[in-house]
């Protein structure tokens, strides 16, 4: 299993230079001169005089309305680029059931047909085509086949100046007849992307060894077009013993006696547009002459888009001897993690004949073409003793929809299926997954990444079981929790102390919930045809991706400043700003200024094939040989691994900092005169030494600021700069290093140093622990939870659910930021509000596809949909100064889902399988 992967800079310029291409990826910002991602930064007033953040560091610029995002960008903003603009849109299918003959521009009058007409035939001609078809598509359709999805492009209109190209665009826009279609065919039957299966089977207890489990044996991935698992062999090779544990499981399913109860439900998760305010958009300009294709656009994965379009052009007619690629901010809940709209301009870039061209999608395009969350049909069973409430076996089959373009979907599915067991221990589960083709726009990656679908089943069903059992329904969570050193359903132990059962207690004390039943009746008594109900939820949901890998340098001048270089970039979720809070863990402040989106880093010639997740072991262990060798360079922006991965990296280099520069340096102060100094009467241990208001501290020794330490540690010659890149699967990679007074080992796989005020020296690892290739099999270690209270409102008549207020825990170690932590969970509960209540879209021809889809027709929630004045939250302390952050991005959106679901069943007696829960299903039930 695998979540997003960004082709790494080097890969890129490798790729690039085997092209013959000069070729370079950097922020938009570094292009303008203007944004705060790269370059040094000193945000005004940012940190108050305590070093506590008043805003985001990145924050006045955005509210300010810098040039930070794509969609604002036009020609003359681009140094060095023409100033006239041209202007480009997309003729798009509306129906899959027919053969596409062309296009009919009939309807536009003379003066505003367009300056280039691009068809598939001319792509052809000039060797243009779509990078990876078989994940994006192809870029446009050709003559005589069927779409085959709902949206798919079939010919680029240019215009040279923007009167035109408006006026045309409104023609053309929701005009059926401007494509011809031919004879009937039906859409085009396609197999499935891909199938998974999880299988285990525990021993006697839960921390016995595993009779079988994905950790020790496999992952079952058939060929996709299979309509057939491996056959099943108790003796046999990994597969057909999972088939056999498989069968065990579903025989013990059939033959359950009176004891156990067995309840089987289906469940149906809706269709969503991810609604980011950035429509997806580019702006390309190709200079034939210099043989020079400029881009600028949104996305998450850089250096993926980049390498692409080197690959499309340099197979094409088109000469192509420099690539210069901007990133903009772009905030898109995943939606902008490999979609295809950057291959889109560059081909737009292609025709303009040599000018600027402007490809940003209106919102009826972004709803038409922008990946969406998948919806899933999934058949739940779990198995559960009467007596005891104790779970059994879980069972669920997932069925998911990824349109008409692969993209991620294989691995959303995964993920969806890894992540069903939520906050539970189950000695036995057999989870399996498909993820079917279809004409619907593309579904891939996007907030939750398939386990809002699979956990929001998993908690209604367990809430339908506590009900038929008459057990109550945080009792029954108690009784079920997977707690510390258990396994989860892939047979891997998760990481550390898993304190979900603290959540439930918190939960089970609360008011709403221990008086849930007379405020119902006293409710429902003084408001007449309003049915009053609370619902409840927990889940805990992984963060990172199983691939993780960091690089960040640390260094510090002789007056105290402190810089930081990092490849983190900003995607709305204010890691920038974190980033620069977590070097005070060891230096005793925040970096002064830093650069961040960093793509050169010389001090670590670093080498890599970047296949974290397919190589064998025998070919990591051969690799690793080599000091310069790491299984990835840098990990994308997404999968919230931010707090924990990214700051990790960040963490590691300020201690590198600290043990080898500071505390000799200080150690050296207070060791100054004669007999040993103040130093010498008291037993010195670096564990004592704090930061305590600006000032090292230790003992009672004197309290020494930051900047003499900094001139003395430069004085010495001590390390004065550390770059650290780190690499984690589901376990961190540790490396020994042989430094003057000996061997260090430290959790990084490869390190430089500068000491004094000289330059960086690679330090070759002497040996390198990488965590085995087998720990991919665990797919997730690293778990946060949250629980969720809602009260809410039904109202008899119109079927209108109204929350009245909803009450969320949290857990998420040490928070770097926490004003960012109550935004992501504020942020996180609306939107997991939207897909319980309001957000949907039909699949097929009467669903976005078919271009006639905006906010008139698509439902968010509104500042009074979520009880904004009513909603709290609440964060368990951490368990010690040093438990680390975690990833909460994902996992806030979660519960609150299921909890509505649950708390519509209180109210009105009913219980939803499919969501939303849209009011005319209300009535269907109480008129």
């Amino acid at each position: 299993m695998s979540r997003p992967t960004d082709i790494s800079r080097r890969d890129f310029l490798r790729a690039a230079a085997a092209a013959g291409v000069t070729a370079s990826v950097m922020p938009l910002g570094q292009a303008l001169g203007a944004m705060i991602p790269e370059g040094s930064t000193r945000p005004p007033d940012w940190l108050d005089e305590s070093g506590r953040i008043r805003f985001r560091h990145d924050g006045i610029r955005k509210v300010t309305g810098d040039k930070v995002f794509a969609v604002d960008i036009r020609a003359r903003d681009m140094p060095g680029w023409p100033e006239a603009q041209s202007h480009g849109f997309l003729l798009r299918a509306t129906r899959a059931d027919r053969v596409f003959e062309g296009v009919d521009l009939s309807m536009l009058p003379e003066e505003l047909m367009p300056d280039r007409l691009v068809t598939d035939a001319e792509l052809a001609a000039d060797g243009v085509a779509m990078p990876e078809p078989d994940f994006y598509g192809d870029l446009l359709l050709k003559t005589g086949e069927i779409p085959p999805l709902l949206g798919q492009p079939v010919a680029l209109l240019i215009y040279h100046d923007y009167p035109r190209f408006r006026r045309a665009k409104q023609l053309l826009q929701f005009n059926e007849d401007a494509i011809r279609y031919g004879r009937e065919t039906g859409a085009q039957a396609r197999p499935p992307y891909g199938r998974a299966r999880f299988v285990r089977i525990g021993g006697a207890t839960p921390v016995a060894p595993d009779i079988y489990s994905p950790m020790t044996g496999t992952v079952l991935r058939p060929p996709a077009d299979s309509n057939d698992w491996p056959a099943a062999d108790a003796e046999g090779d990994a597969a057909a013993r999972a088939m056999h544990a498989a069968e065990e499981i579903a025989r013990s399913l059939e033959s359950a006696d009176d004891d156990l109860a067995v309840f089987r439900r289906e469940y149906h998760s809706p269709y969503v547009d991810p609604a980011a305010l950035e429509p997806d958009n580019g702006n390309a300009w190709y200079d034939p002459a210099a043989g020079r294709l400029h881009l600028v656009t949104g996305t998450q994965s850089p250096y993926t888009n980049a390498t692409h379009v080197i690959a499309m052009v340099r197979a094409s007619r088109f000469r192509l001897d420099e690539l210069r690629f901007n990133a903009g901010y772009t905030v898109g809940y995943g939606q902008k993690e490999h979609h295809s709209l950057p291959y889109y301009a560059a081909m737009a870039a292609l025709y303009a004949e040599g000018r600027p061209v402007r490809l940003a999608l209106n919102r009826w395009e972004h709803f038409q073409t922008a990946i969406k969350r998948h919806p899933f049909r999934i058949d739940a069973a779990i198995a559960v003793d009467r007596r005891t409430g104790q779970f059994r076996t879980l069972r669920m089959d997932l069925l998911g929809d990824g349109g008409g373009r692969m993209n991620f979907s294989p691995s959303v599915g995964e993920v969806a299926a890894s992540a069903a067991q939520s906050i539970y221990y189950f000695p036995q589960s057999d989870l399996s997954v498909r993820m079917e083709a279809s004409r619907a726009p593309t579904a891939g990656s996007m907030r939750g990444y398939g386990t809002l679908q699979s956990m929001s089943a998993t908690e209604m069903l367990v809430d339908e079981i506590a009900d038929e059992l008459r057990i109550d329904a945080i009792e029954l969570r108690r009784r079920n929790l997977l707690t510390a050193g258990m396994k989860n359903t892939q047979g891997a132990v998760p990481a550390g102390l898993l304190r979900a059962g603290e959540l439930l207690e918190v939960a089970a004390r609360h008011p709403l919930w221990t008086e849930r039943h007379e405020r119902k009746r006293l409710h429902d008594q003084d408001h007449p045809g309003h049915h009053y109900g609370v619902g409840f939820a927990a889940v805990q949901k992984d963060y990172g991706t199983g691939a993780e890998a960091a690089i960040a340098r640390v260094a510090l001048d002789a007056d105290g400043h402190i810089h930081l270089r990092h490849v983190c970039n900003e995607i709305g979720n204010g890691s920038t700003s974190s980033q620069m809070l977590v070097v005070a863990d060891w230096l005793g402040r925040p970096a002064h200024d830093a650069e961040f989106a960093v793509t050169d880093w010389p001090e670590l010639p670093l080498t890599s094939n970047d296949e974290p997740y397919t190589m064998s072991q025998a070919a990591q262990d051969q690799a690793a040989r080599d000091p310069h060798w790491v299984p990835r360079i840098t990990s994308p922006r997404s999968a919230s691994n931010s707090a924990y991965y990214l700051s990790h990296a960040t963490r590691e280099a300020a201690r590198i900092l600290f043990e080898r520069g500071l505390w000799p340096a200080a150690l050296s102060i207070w060791r100054e005169g004669i007999g040993g100094g103040q130093a010498a009467p008291l037993a010195i241990r670096r564990e004592e030494a704090v930061w305590r208001d600006g000032l090292l501290v230790a003992a009672s020794l004197e309290p020494l600021p930051l900047a003499r330490l900094a001139a003395r540690a430069h004085q010495m010659g001590l390390v004065t700069g550390v770059v650290v890149h780190t690499f984690n699967r589901w376990s961190w990679t540790e490396a020994e290093f042989e430094l003057e007074d000996g061997t260090h080992r430290w959790p990084i796989d490869a390190l430089a140093l500068r000491r004094g005020d000289g330059g960086y020296d690679f330090q070759p690892r002497r040996r390198v622990f990488y965590p085995p290739v087998q720990r991919n099999n665990a797919a997730v270690v690293y778990y946060a939870p949250v629980a969720t209270l809602v009260e809410l409102s039904v109202n008899g008549g119109s079927g209108e659910i109204r929350l009245l207020s909803h009450h969320s825990w949290m857990e998420c170690g040490n928070m770097i930021v926490p004003e960012l932590v109550s935004g992501q969970l504020q942020g996180g509960i609306a939107m997991g509000i939207g897909h319980a209540l309001f957000e949907e879209l039909p699949l097929y021809e009467d669903g976005p596809g078919n271009g006639t889809w905006n906010f008139n027709r698509y439902r968010l929630p509104r500042a009074s949909d979520v009880a904004v004045w009513s909603q709290t939250g609440q964060v368990l302390p951490p368990l010690s100064p040093t438990d680390p952050p975690k990833g909460i991005a994902e996992v806030t959106m979660i519960p609150i889902v299921a909890a509505i679901a649950n708390g519509v069943a209180h109210a009105i007696g009913h219980r939803f399988h499919d969501l939303p829960i849209r009011p005319e299903k209300i009535r269907e039930v109480l008129l």
